[in-house]
């Protein structure tokens, strides 16, 4: 069938406002603002909820009765409630998979119709993180003769590499099908039939490292005449999994891996296929070469970025099963929706190669009773009856299965909730994440031991055994004991501290049993206000109060800058050969910070700290290396050892140059690096690309920086971004801080950054002009 583009011109509105014209995709909830006392709390990020409503209104020509057409939707957060000409269509509880429905039968053909679309994300707490809401995903039609080719309905498999040799089944209303495989637009073999192996010679194999894509073009006929056709990119590799390792196309394979939220900053949830392939680029050019998305399946333009960069993925299922964590979210829905959705997933994924393994949900507690267990095989059962090419795997907390086998489930109370009848309702269901942040706070990295005890083994096992991968959240502490505990079983850190990452890599590389390590989290995100960030304000390192509005927990920042926990673990990868240096803040002389479990540095590779001399400075350096020395503006400030690739430094700062070299053993210079002082700094606006086309999100950074594009990091200041010849989608910075709103057109920059995402108009050409008090700066796009 054929795709058409069905995301513009919808009429968007609430009880409160309305949008006559809108383009899709949209994030409603950025719409609402926040609240101090909004019943998402500090989870949600303080935004607050609503009931939305979309209408389209489309004609269709009388020459389509013939014709079988469906409506897609790639995701809609949440309760989606679809109509057509006023006739209902049905409905979808869950909001981070697609579905779709036919409207053939509701159509009015030669006539105007109206699509209208009811998104109920009104009731608070639904989930532990920002969700966003609405129709946050793109929208299509999908058009094709009565004899047609199903949606989803071609299926590529890899049977083998060596010779190459693909199986491609489809499914269709007609049995004449030809398919051809083509290469950089050029036919390399070509099979036929409803299920058709076929081998290709000379074939260029997937890989992280070498992620070549080829394209199955299926055509089905009918008495000689096309009826249909579909072309699906694939990737031609293989995989299998031991006690000796992840192997890709045969070759061992080690996952630098992270954890991401779906998303996309500054514009909220809103799925641009542009904002997703920027985020799988940065992430590819950080070293990172794998991601799993939490906790949640990814969007498609995430996996279709993935498949071309070269990005495996972990695509996870969901955060909770039937316990619910939150008081309204999906777990009320589970037991009635679960295999649907997971379908849906495996559906959508099976083409993309990027996809190694299939994660059967996030910390959940129910299989640490029998019924959870039972629960968990089901869904892996029912995964690998549509797909057993890829490995199962969940992403299992092994504290929290353990307490809830002893009847201390931290999730608890939200069932307590729901049966409060004529009594004072006990606190939202944040608790649930609160008591969890509060354990992982006050216990640190010990946490990483509570799975250790034989008692904690036996409860656990039956889940671990029964997933293809043991996915470990934050017990790195069984990685050394499962070689003699378990000999048979493969695990990955499924989720682990970003500061462990040298001792966690040094593990990777010494028990091939251990496959990878997942970083929470890769990208920081909405939500979960304060989770791992440094403080200054004072308070608890978690559920930080209002105007707390991000995680703080990435080592790339929202707008996609790294800091210098995300350098460490380049250098721990061997993705660079030098030392890198990162300052931590020195613009807040005398204060105590507040700092949390899930971040070991809040440094940047910043030496520009205008107004800040003689303040105190402390600076990490992180290095494969036997020592360190450290000079600041020439003079040598102090030689140290490097201990888990890094070494802090004390001194007071100055302007100028900080230099740091890196020494073998031996004491010979192995590579050295450099940071310095901004001169006299501006504002800046720099676009990402050199040109645009009409429709096209283009992401424009804006920076107070000097000629040498030396970023100032203590120059901050408020700035008004105007558009003309588009449509700002977005402006703001990554301070997790904030009352500055990402709509509202002006945000004070953070660390000397800021950014405005931007959709060109039609006439492909936009500019940008940036307010900075009375001066403006202009940028044509």
């Amino acid at each position: 069938m054929k795709k058409v583009d069905f995301n513009s011109d919808w009429r968007f509105y609430t009880e409160s406002q309305e949008i006559s014209s809108l383009t899709l995709p949209h994030d409603a909830q950025l719409l609402e603002g926040r609240k101090a006392d909004s019943p998402g709390g500090s989870g949600h990020g303080y935004y607050v909820g609503n009931v939305y409503t979309y209408e389209k209104k489309f004609d269709v020509p009388g020459d389509c009765k013939e014709k079988h057409i469906e409506i897609l939707f790639e995701g809609a957060y949440r309760n989606t409630k679809v109509f057509l000409n006023g006739e209902s269509l049905g409905e979808h509880k869950y909001g981070y998979t697609g579905f779709s429905f036919s409207m053939d039968e509701h159509l009015k053909y030669g006539e105007e119709n109206v699509f209208k679309v009811v998104v109920d994300n009104s009731k608070l707490p639904n989930s532990r993180w920002y969700t966003g809401g609405g129709i946050y995903r793109p929208v299509s039609l999908w058009i094709g003769e009565k004899e047609h080719i199903k949606y989803e309905g071609v299926r590529v498999t890899t049977l083998s590499v060596d010779p190459a040799k693909v199986l491609v089944e489809t499914e269709a209303t007609g049995d004449d099908i030809e398919i051809e495989i083509i290469k950089d637009d050029v036919v390399v073999a070509q099979g036929s039939g409803r299920s058709s192996e076929i081998e290709i010679p000379d074939a260029l194999l997937w890989s992280a490292d070498t992620p070549n894509l080829y394209t199955a073009h299926v055509t089905l006929k009918k008495d000689g005449v096309l009826k249909d056709e579909v072309s699906e990119t694939f990737g031609i590799r293989s995989l299998s999994w031991s006690p000796k390792g992840f192997f890709v196309n045969g070759k061992n394979t080690l996952l630098k891996g992270g954890c991401v939220h779906h998303d996309n900053g500054i514009v909220g949830a809103a799925s641009y296929k542009e904002s997703e392939w920027r985020r799988v680029r940065i992430l590819k050019e950080n070293g990172f070469n794998a991601i799993r998305v939490a906790h949640n399946p990814a969007s498609t333009a995430m996996l279709e970025a993935c498949d071309f960069y070269g990005m495996y993925v972990m695509d996870e299922t969901f955060d909770m099963w039937y316990v619910r964590k939150t008081k309204y979210d999906y777990g009320l829905d589970f037991k009635a929706n679960c295999k649907l959705d997971v379908a849906s997933m495996v559906k959508r994924d099976f083409n993309h190669p990027s996809v190694i393994m299939y994660s059967i949900g996030n910390e959940v507690s129910e299989p640490g009773k029998p019924e959870g267990v039972k629960q968990g095989k089901e869904i892996i059962s029912f995964i690998k009856e549509m797909d057993k090419s890829r490995a199962i795997t969940g992403g299992m907390n092994l504290m929290i299965m353990s307490n809830f086998a002893k009847g201390k489930g931290q999730y608890d109370n939200v069932d307590k909730e729901e049966n409060t009848v004529g009594k004072e309702e006990v606190s939202d269901a944040k608790n649930g994440s609160l008591l969890f942040n509060t354990i992982a706070t006050f216990l640190g990295p010990s946490m990483n031991k509570a799975g250790n005890s034989k008692k904690v083994d036996a409860l656990t096992t039956p889940i671990l055994d029964a997933l293809d991968i043991a996915g470990y959240n934050y017990a790195n502490g069984r990685y050394p004991l499962e070689e003699k505990a378990h000999p048979n079983r493969i695990v990955v850190g499924s989720e682990t501290f970003p500061y462990e990452i040298g001792k966690n890599w040094d593990m990777v590389e010494q028990f091939p049993y251990l496959i990878g390590d997942f970083m929470w989290t890769a990208w920081d995100y909405m939500g979960e206000a304060g989770l791992g960030a440094w403080s200054y304000t004072g308070g608890m390192p978690f559920n930080r109060p209002y105007p707390w509005k991000l995680g703080g927990a990435g080592v790339i920042d929202i707008l996609g800058n790294p800091d210098s926990s995300c350098d460490y673990a380049k250098v721990v990868w061997r993705e660079t050969k030098n030392p890198v240096i990162g300052v931590r803040p020195v613009n807040h002389p005398g204060v105590r910070v507040s700092k949390s479990i899930w971040r070991g540095t809040n440094a940047i590779p910043s030496w520009s700290w205008k107004a800040c001399d003689g303040n105190k400075a402390e600076i990490d350096v992180f290095a494969r290396a036997d020592s360190v020395e450290l000079f600041v503006n020439g003079s040598s400030l102090e030689k140290k050892k490097i201990k888990n690739y890094q070494a802090l430094f004390k001194t007071k700062y100055e302007p100028g140059t900080i230099e740091a070299v890196a020494f073998d053993v031996s004491g010979k210079e192995i590579g050295r690096s450099s940071l310095s002082s901004a001169g006299e700094s501006k504002v800046c606006i720099l676009p990402e690309k050199e040109s645009y086309t009409a429709g096209e999100v283009a992401y424009v950074n804006i920076s107070i920086q000097d000629k040498n594009g030396i970023v100032e990091s203590n120059a901050d200041r408020k700035l008004s971004v105007e558009v003309e010849g588009g449509e700002l989608l977005g402006f703001g910075s990554a301070n997790p801080c904030t009352k500055d709103e990402f709509t509202d057109g002006s945000y004070t920059t953070y660390l000397g950054r800021a950014q405005a995402v931007v959709r060109i108009g039609e006439n492909g050409a936009a500019k940008i002009k940036v307010h900075d008090g009375a001066n403006v700066i202009e940028q044509n796009l």
